[in-house]
């Protein structure tokens, strides 16, 4: 399809654009600092740079594409919108009570997370829906006008609306969210059947009270965006990536902003399956190390795994129960912090540590000459000679060699060490702690990670990932064409997806497949509908059938994926969906118990359809180099090579199919740096990427 599309995708650190022209393959690209104070601001500046250095005309602009962090930073640093909940009576304490469980049994420090709404903030009304959905004490509407009237005074400006067993029957919750819109237009209202339709009132509760925190920050940044994208002359509409992987339009990401929390991460895994396949038969560690943070992500068959339920703002990083419950579809991945900006420190008995603190994009690494200080990873690399002082993201940030040293030399004195080896210690720390995440997230999958490749992605990934494969035990390294901006180009190869969730409580052995079925189309109608104001054409749509299964009498659910259908009450039927379940369970647990039957908790669909402009297809390299590859050399630290080395630099853009070198080299590009180590050999693929195989 003629014409350009925009990805822009929003960061800790920075914020990357990316400009991809469908009639030639080329893109153009750039990397600006995050303005966190108004984070539309370096959106704006970033696509008009990119516009006049490639001379681009906006009109041409067919699609523009957007993932940012910016939700997932308010939920983290409490910056979200003043909240009230209106519950059912006796169900207020919900959220602090939680389900009664400790994360960390015998801590007697024990720091639970502090719910988004204030008790004060929370009113109850006399209501009661049965869990079968019929009304046992009919809506008092004149005491919900009453309650809001109080939150209203208290100063909210959104109000959460979570009635007990609003998933089998929503009507007082849809009746009570209408008269508070009605009566307070400013005031965002948010019901949990709208976000999270399914059984268990602690998750659905947190679900619901996540959304109305971020809904009125939704509404104006959105907003801004898009009329600082048309203020620059491009047309097309603005979508938004969703936690899932999937793309939506920007008043359903208004409507339901929890969808989005992890949309950068997401954007990441979708670029790591696109980029990496060609190379790694499908089976990819997608690891994205940026400023502030680094994801890893598994891709299974060329398929980022999918979660439908995470945590969010843990108190305690790796510890399931700390954080806040979000039961949304996401990519399943593990974010830690440790970033080009995670800052460097001794701890309390003289050790060395970095992050989870970060300087982030102001001040920054003291490198950047903004106002930091201390030492951050980034100035640890500037040091070891990994990174070009001159090429900094494409020469965007001009670099203080003498901060970045002196920061370090500081740092250096209080552990009694040298300079280079408290730069080394820096660099191998996070190399260690972000192996150390990627053996849990592999192992708790059940996976082996040998039969992986790691493909890096992001500003500092490819920095790092020759020394994080080795703690590994991995033998490639996949490195794709403008791994800096990857997450970005993630975002222009995504599908439009909805889904959609209800709760059923059906036993296969013994309840009606044909409601099951009416169910699902049920689903699917309405996944369609949110697509449809896509603009796009429906038949191209695909239907994914999900369900939350157990045997009877456990305690925990597990996803499966299920026969497309259509579903009877027959034999057959009931047999397809008892064996879809058991393979499922098999794989996870090995064994199934004999003769227990199955029901289906919830029902999930999940709805894709291609948009129009996903047709990227980056040109590789092709013929013969025009000149020498090389840059030149410059000394870079390798301690299996004894310290500082002699190190070829080669410029990444002069690189052509079947190049092969051998280790140490860096191999730059505008967003990035590819570190390849001693007794490493990296070539250049037919597909563009850099494939690092290592000794």
């Amino acid at each position: 399809m003629p014409g350009y599309s925009l990805g822009i995708d929003i960061g800790g650190t920075f914020t990357d654009i990316v400009v991809y022209d469908h009639d030639t393959g080329r893109q153009w690209s750039r990397k600006v600092l995050t303005t966190h104070d108004d984070p539309s601001r370096a959106v704006v500046s970033g696509v008009a740079a990119v516009l006049n250095g490639g001379r681009l005309e906006p009109s041409r602009f067919t699609r523009v594409v957007h993932a940012t962090t910016l939700f997932t930073n308010a939920l983290i640093e409490r910056t979200g919108a003043p909240t009230g909940l209106l519950t059912t009576a006796g169900f207020a304490d919900t959220l602090e009570i939680g389900r009664e469980r400790k994360y960390e049994l015998y801590d007697l420090n024990l720091a639970k997370p502090e719910p988004l709404v204030a008790r004060n903030r929370r009113l109850e009304v006399a209501e009661r829906t049965k869990a079968d959905g019929s009304v046992a004490r009919r809506l008092d509407r004149k005491e919900v006008a009453a309650r809001a009237a109080e939150l209203v005074k208290a100063g909210v400006t959104s109000i959460a609306v979570v009635f007990l067993h609003a998933y089998a029957n929503p009507r007082h919750e849809a009746d009570a969210a209408k008269l508070i819109a009605k009566r307070y237009p400013k005031i965002a209202v948010t019901a949990s059947h709208e976000v999270a339709p399914e059984i268990r009132e602690y998750e659905r509760a947190s679900t619901t009270v996540v959304n109305a925190y971020m809904k009125p920050l939704a509404h104006r940044y959105l907003d801004v965006t898009a009329r600082g994208l048309a203020g620059l002359g491009i047309p097309a509409p603005l979508l938004l990536m969703c936690s899932s992987g999937g793309l939506t339009h920007v008043a359903e990401a208004q409507r339901t902003p929890v969808q989005m929390l992890e949309s950068g991460p997401a954007a990441g895994a979708l670029a790591a399956a696109f980029f990496g396949c060609p190379d790694s038969g499908g089976n990819l560690l997608a690891f994205d190390m940026g400023g502030t943070t680094a994801k890893l992500s598994l891709v299974d068959g060329g398929e980022p795994l999918t979660a439908y339920s995470f945590e969010a703002a843990r108190q305690r990083r790796f510890i399931e129960g700390s954080g806040l419950p979000i039961r949304i579809s996401t990519i399943e991945l593990i974010e830690i912090g440790a970033g080009g900006g995670s800052i460097a420190e001794v701890d309390e008995i003289g050790l060395l540590k970095v992050g989870p603190r970060s300087a982030g994009s102001h001040p920054g690494p003291a490198s950047y000459s903004l106002g930091g200080a201390e030492a951050t990873v980034t100035d640890a690399d500037f040091v070891l000679g990994y990174l070009n002082p001159a090429y900094f993201a494409g020469g965007e940030v001009k670099v203080d060699m003498d901060a970045a040293r002196a920061a370090i030399g500081r740092l250096a004195q209080r552990v009694g060490l040298s300079q280079t080896q408290v730069a080394w210690g820096i660099h191998d720390i996070v190399n260690e702690n972000m192996a150390s995440a990627a053996r849990v997230h592999i192992a708790e999958r059940g996976r082996d990670p040998r039969g992986y490749a790691l493909l890096s992605t992001g500003g500092a990934g490819p920095v790092h990932a020759y020394g994080v494969a080795k703690k590994l035990g991995l033998t490639r390294v996949i490195c794709p064409p403008s791994a800096g901006v990857a997450s970005a180009l993630g975002l222009l190869v995504a599908p439009a997806r909805v889904d959609r969730v209800a709760t059923v409580g059906i036993r296969l052995d013994r309840g009606s497949c044909a409601a099951l079925e009416a169910a699902f189309r049920r689903l699917a109608d309405e996944a369609r509908a949110v697509m449809a104001d896509t603009g796009l054409k429906l038949e191209t749509a695909t239907v994914r059938r999900l369900a939350d299964g157990r045997f009877m009498g456990q305690g925990f659910d597990l996803v499966v994926t299920l026969p497309d259908g259509p579903y009877d009450d027959s034999a057959a039927t009931r047999r397809a969906l008892q064996a879809a379940f058991e393979s499922a369970y098999r794989e996870k647990f090995s064994l199934t118990p004999p003769e227990v039957p199955v029901e289906f908790i919830n029902i999930r669909v999940a709805v894709r359809a291609p948009v129009a402009g996903g047709d990227v297809a980056l040109r590789g390299p092709r013929g013969r180099a025009a000149s020498d590859p090389g840059k030149g050399r410059r000394p870079a630290y390798f301690p299996e090579a004894g310290g500082f080395v002699e190190t070829t630099v080669y410029d990444r853009y002069r690189l052509v199919a079947g190049q092969e070198f051998a280790g140490p080299a860096v191999i730059e590009e505008e967003g990035s740096t590819l570190v390849v180590g001693p007794g490493a050999t990296a070539r250049v693929a037919p597909s563009g990427n850099l494939v690092v195989t290592l000794p």
